[in-house]
């Protein structure tokens, strides 16, 4: 998926968006990647597809702060997800987002988070999750650093 180079203004925090499934239509994720790339002028960020079993996030990312997406997480609103970035920067952490598939999360995996957030009470595809999250990303950073977007 889409990698983004580091601009540097955000103390070398990284994100990292990854999901679980394959997208049913090729150009679901067209919208997440491009509030990715809007990202990318504040911080380094990567959104890729993950397969559960090949993948371990506690180890490939030790120090990252791990929010899942979960239907039963804690509701946030974007000022209150604006907090979490600018605290996750001022630890120096990297963030490491993760949305479901189609059945969740795997078996084990919310009680290993560092934090479950619900994007809505609302259920949403899996795809959308991903748009709506890229967006709060970029709407964080974008908030945090002055820019008009979030008015």
């Amino acid at each position: 998926m889409a990698q983004r180079q580091d601009r540097g203004d955000s103390r070398g925090v990284k994100v990292f968006l990854y999901f679980i499934g394959k997208p049913r239509d090729p150009h679901a994720n067209a919208i997440a990647e491009d509030f990715l790339r809007r990202a990318a002028r504040y911080t380094a960020a990567e959104m890729r597809e993950i397969r559960p079993e090949r993948v371990d996030l506690w180890a490939r990312h030790p120090s990252a702060l791990r929010i899942f997406c979960d239907p039963g997480g804690k509701p946030m609103d974007s000022p209150g997800f604006a907090r979490l970035v600018a605290k996750a920067e001022m630890e120096g952490r990297d963030l490491v987002f993760l949305v479901g598939g189609h059945d969740g999360l795997p078996a084990g995996w919310a009680a290993r988070a560092d934090l479950l957030v619900s994007l809505s009470a609302l259920t949403f595809p899996h795809e959308m999750a991903r748009a709506l999250l890229a967006e709060q990303i970029y709407r964080a950073f974008a908030t945090l650093r002055g820019h008009p977007y979030p008015r």
